[in-house]
């Protein structure tokens, strides 16, 4: 799927579009379906990074040499 800016670039697009007085209701209602599901989506991302975060700011040391394995937006 998409990385994290494509889906909130999409986001961004889909509430203009919801704000266009020319749309008609049945497509802002699918837009704003799928803006839902992308902010759902969107704040999952989220939370697994700060999870991730929390974890390298309070966690044991990572030793010397060594990278850390984040696994922050696994497929």
């Amino acid at each position: 799927m998409k990385n994290f800016e494509e889906r909130l670039e999409r986001l961004e697009s889909l509430g203009e579009r919801i704000r266009r007085p020319d749309i008609s209701l049945e497509d802002a209602l699918k837009s704003f379906e799928e803006g839902i599901k992308l902010a759902r989506t969107l704040e999952k991302d989220l939370e697994k990074v700060e999870s991730r975060i929390e974890i390298l700011m309070n966690g044991p040391e990572v030793k010397a040499g060594t990278p850390p394995e984040l696994g922050l937006f696994d497929a």
